[in-house]
């Protein structure tokens, strides 16, 4: 456990060069802390103690602003970087050497049930606001930029951006979006999608009032 908690502090010391000690980050770092307080939530889950567990998380919760459910499992080295308002669910799997930032997601989408949540691999970077959902896989070694959603899974190695993401970088090199990333970016933009919807309601409206004035009536209604 020590050794854990030690390899833990000097990751966020690589990781941060804000920190200046390990006393600095073991006392005032939330990060550190609410991954500590899910330690022993996790444990509580585990051995049947649900509703204890669910008493540390929340109290772990008010007091870091993080909010990891007892039931997810987290590797070795996690970071979590100023930490507020992180959000990681029940089913949620995250690997070794994980830096997450403030405002991050790992959810579920509604729709699914059982397994719910991401599965994290090992060595990734998920950035500032980014909302990784529903029972995909974000592949080792690869990187969800700030603000992005991820609805599809992201392979190992690779950059995700966008709303939703979509792969730009794999092993270092540009993606074309159409010939390589289809199988990760298949969803519908729901604003484009909405005015395409308006665009057409407005083409008809025009053709009935075109052929109502060839019809030649003084009253009509479109």
């Amino acid at each position: 456990m020590f050794n854990n908690l030690r390899e833990t502090i000097a990751a966020y010391q690589a990781r941060d060069p804000a920190a200046t000690s390990g006393f600095e980050v073991l006392t005032l770092y939330p990060g550190i802390k609410a991954v500590l307080s899910h330690r022993r939530a996790h444990w509580c889950y585990t051995h049947g103690l649900k509703l204890l567990a669910r008493m540390i998380s929340q109290a772990s919760r008010r007091r870091t602003g993080i909010e990891i459910h007892p039931g997810a499992t987290i590797g070795k080295r996690l970071v979590i970087d100023h930490g507020m308002g992180v959000v990681i669910g029940e089913t949620a799997e995250i690997g070794d050497d994980c830096l997450i930032y403030h405002g991050v997601t790992l959810g579920g989408t509604g729709k699914d049930v059982g397994k719910r949540h991401p599965t994290i691999g090992n060595n990734v970077l998920i950035g500032t606001g980014a909302k990784v959902l529903g029972p995909i896989t974000i592949g080792d070694n690869s990187r969800v930029a700030a603000n992005s959603v991820v609805l599809k899974d992201i392979p190992e190695n690779c950059t995700a951006v966008g709303i939703p993401a979509r792969v730009v970088r794999r092993a270092g090199e540009k993606v074309n979006y159409v010939s390589e990333v289809d199988h990760v970016t298949d969803v519908a933009d729901p604003i484009g999608t909405e005015l395409a919807a308006i665009q057409s309601d407005i083409a008809k409206l025009k053709k009935r009032e075109a052929e109502l004035e060839q019809q030649g009536g003084d009253n009509w209604i479109i």
